[in-house]
Parts: structure tokens; C-alpha cells; sequence
């Protein structure tokens, strides 16, 4: 496992709920690829069978953790 925290404005559950989703963002017009977390979730969850999780605190942090497993399941 790996966990990656900040310190900054957090996330609403609104955005918390969307961030995995392809062209989504929070930020202005022209700034940014909206395609960060969606190939991320894609590495980690599809292409090496782990897990991307999040847990934020408006107004006081976000923390991902991010799963692996030990051993690529073959199905």
C-alpha cells in the first residue's frame, strides 16, 4: 500500500464521487488534461488488478492510497 496525503482545501463528496471519471475537473477552462486520475484508476485497478482509494476532509486534507497486490492473479 501506498498513501499519499496533503494538507489542502479537501473535496466535497460531489467531486470526491467523480474524480475517477474521464474529462471531469474542478479546475478553469484550458488548464489541464482532466485525464490524470481516469489513467491512474486505469493502471492501478484494471492493468495490475489493485485498488485506488480516497478519503478527503473538506477544509483539511485528502489522502489516496493506492493498492497493489504482491502477485499478478492470472484468470
Amino acid at each position: 500500500m501506498i498513501r499519499i496525503s496533503d494538507n489542502g482545501i479537501g473535496m466535497t463528496d460531489e467531486v470526491r464521487q467523480r474524480i475517477f471519471e474521464s474529462l471531469f475537473t474542478t479546475k478553469a477552462v484550458g488548464k489541464g488534461t482532466e485525464l490524470g486520475l481516469t489513467i491512474a484508476h486505469q493502471i492501478i485497478v484494471e492493468k495490475h488488478g489493485g485498488a485506488i482509494k480516497v478519503n478527503s476532509t473538506l477544509n483539511q486534507k485528502t489522502e489516496f492510497m493506492i493498492i497493489l497486490p504482491l502477485k499478478q492473479q492470472h484468470s
